[in-house]
């Protein structure tokens, strides 16, 4: 079966020393599985490269968009393999311009030589040189332009052969997935909590995550809506399993017993216990977070002390000095923003407070909550969980 060649670059992981074979074994795992749909398909190391060959009736689009959504992948390109005589480059690179022609009407190019093999004969600049003449000779609509060209078409020649490519399709670069342990994601319905998933995610941490819901106050609805965030973040990440938390008796406790002003806080502070004791129960190394300094009265530096603490374990903030246009963008990019802005309440809005506290003082939170029966209330929470396994 005949296959298309697409060249898989890395990023980060080209920087790791010693630790670098393992970097580029996970990754090439995690590449493997994500075009592991495909029948016959194949990936390895060559030379600090990575070569993916997939049978050529499948789209390019549809291969790119697999391999850039690995973290880890710093970039994707559709390529030629040519044999390593000059000749036979250019008549492929002449053939593969007649193409471009055709389908797109160009009218200059360029012609970028690398030479990674010193054996070869013809050295880079050269390269370049020879190459463009063929296309020239071949396609005479053509016309070269070194400093903008409709195409700059690179020829990297190494050691097993050449190769000819137009494009480099970005990826998001960062880390392979499960290169820097497990954390636990305090999930939302909103625009922050997924994009910060996503961001420790791209560091290489695994992510589980953990909803709080306070039906019948919230809908099934907003569930669902958290459920459909995860199946996005999956995407890129693999099964995710999703523990949710009925929160609803520890909110009515405080609301009760506590302080009006006080109450989103004291809600905070329980979602991080119960957090944290799922967390560890499950052998995540963290806590992960969407706040934004600020954005909220529950943000504020001195309400995020007070919230850290109730754990021990470290809490990630990866938005924490984020512009709110930079996260909604960062949300539209992972796909996630069209979902966050369903007008279905997560348990957040429940029980929200006129005038909340923006400064609030240790002492008087823990006098507060002498009020209630807090490990009991967490205890209770953590039992009651419900764990769903949310697949791409």
């Amino acid at each position: 079966m005949e296959k298309k060649l697409y060249i898989v670059r890395c990023g980060e992981v080209a920087l790791k020393g010693m630790n670098k074979p393992y970097f580029e074994r996970i990754l090439l795992e995690r590449v493997r599985k994500a075009i592991e749909c495909y029948e016959d398909a194949e990936a390895r190391w060559i030379d600090g490269l990575m070569f993916v060959r997939i049978p050529a009736d499948i789209p390019e689009d549809e291969v790119i968009g697999r391999c850039v959504r690995v973290f880890g992948v710093a970039s994707v390109s559709p390529a030629i393999e040519a044999p390593k005589d000059i000749n036979e480059i250019g008549r492929l690179a002449a053939e593969y311009m007649l193409q471009i022609i055709e389908e797109e009407g160009v009218k200059t190019f360029k012609v970028k030589g690398k030479r990674a093999d010193k054996s070869f004969a013809v050295q880079s600049p050269e390269i370049g040189k020879q190459v463009g003449a063929i296309i020239l000779k071949t396609c005479k609509v053509l016309s070269v332009d070194v400093h903008d060209p409709d195409v700059l078409l690179t020829v990297d020649v190494r050691r097993e052969g050449a190769y000819i490519f137009r494009d480099k399709i970005k990826g998001f670069g960062g880390l392979p997935l499960g290169t820097n342990g497990k954390g636990m994601i305090l999930m939302s319905g909103g625009i922050d909590s997924p994009v910060a998933a996503f961001m420790m995610a791209k560091r290489g941490m695994s992510i589980e995550a953990v909803h709080f819901h306070s039906y019948p106050y919230t809908s099934q609805r907003a569930q669902k809506k958290v459920e459909d965030l995860v199946k996005v973040l999956a995407g890129y990440m693999g099964t995710i399993r999703m523990h949710v938390v009925n929160l609803l008796p520890i909110q009515e406790q405080i609301v009760q017993n506590c302080p009006e002003d006080e109450t989103t806080l004291l809600v905070r502070r329980f979602m991080m216990r119960i957090a944290e004791q799922i967390a560890v129960k499950n052998h995540n190394m963290m806590l992960i977070t969407g706040e934004d300094l600020g954005q909220v009265a529950s943000q504020t530096a001195e309400a995020l002390v007070v919230t850290d603490s109730v754990v021990k374990m470290p809490v990630m903030r990866p938005l924490i000095a984020m512009d709110k246009v930079d996260i909604m963008d960062k949300a539209r990019e992972i796909g996630t923003y069209d979902i966050s802005i369903q007008p279905y309440e997560d348990c957040c809005t429940v029980f929200l407070p006129k005038h909340p506290v923006t400064k609030p003082k240790l002492a008087r939170i823990e006098k507060s909550e002498a009020a209630l029966d807090v490990q009991a209330l967490v205890d209770a929470a953590v039992a009651s969980e419900e764990i769903i396994e949310i697949r791409p």
